[in-house]
């Protein structure tokens, strides 16, 4: 049987969302995830992961009471938790759920964590060009991960995961198959330096 008090085991959870700073005197706290309001109120439970990696709440998991939008993210409220003091303890985690607990997604939608390990595929060519390692998000398109065949993992190169450009997505097939705009490949592989970077 699980145990629902047992944080997930490595490999067992992904990241749904991330806290921000406290939110006024009642236990509210600002947040940030890539899923509508709703999304979040079907979760049953979930911990929160501190930057150093452990385990927010003694390890325990918490039941999120409401989640609601706004402005440009979103706003969690947790059971039992109707103080700011309760919640500062709260503040920049990421908030994680099993697997088989994530929010349910639209027709169409996919988790990035179900595309590590998809091969990607050349659509013109049917080649294949690597597979998917990680992604970024930079506050614009998330940005796929790609190490080539054979390559070494200064090699990867970046790939924008839009629908112009990621035309046919099966993780269930491991399969990627991407519609490059041209140059866009020489353009990645030219540099080593991860996007966003200045140096």
């Amino acid at each position: 049987m699980e145990d629902d008090a047992a944080p997930p085991e490595a490999g067992d959870w992904i990241a749904v969302a991330r806290t921000g700073r406290a939110r006024g005197l009642k236990g509210e706290i600002y947040a940030a995830g890539r899923y509508p309001a709703e999304g979040y109120t079907a979760l049953r439970r979930l911990w929160l992961r501190t930057r150093d990696g452990g385990w927010a709440n003694e390890a325990k998991p918490l039941v999120l009471a409401r989640a609601r939008a706004y402005k440009d993210g979103l706003v969690f409220q947790f059971a039992g938790l109707d103080s700011i003091e309760a919640v500062q303890p709260l503040e920049h985690c990421e908030a994680v759920v099993r697997r088989s607990e994530r929010p349910r997604l639209a027709p169409g939608e996919f988790y990035l964590a179900d595309l590590v390990g998809c091969g990607v595929f050349d659509r013109a060519s049917d080649v294949k060009l690597g597979a998917v390692t990680g992604w970024q998000e930079f506050g614009g398109p998330e940005l796929l991960e790609v190490l080539p065949e054979g390559g070494r993992p200064e090699d990867a190169f970046w790939i924008p995961f839009v629908r112009s450009i990621c035309v046919e997505i099966d993780p269930a097939g491991r399969r990627l198959v991407i519609d490059p705009p041209e140059g866009l490949l020489e353009l990645n592989r030219a540099g080593s330096k991860e996007p966003g970077s200045d140096g």
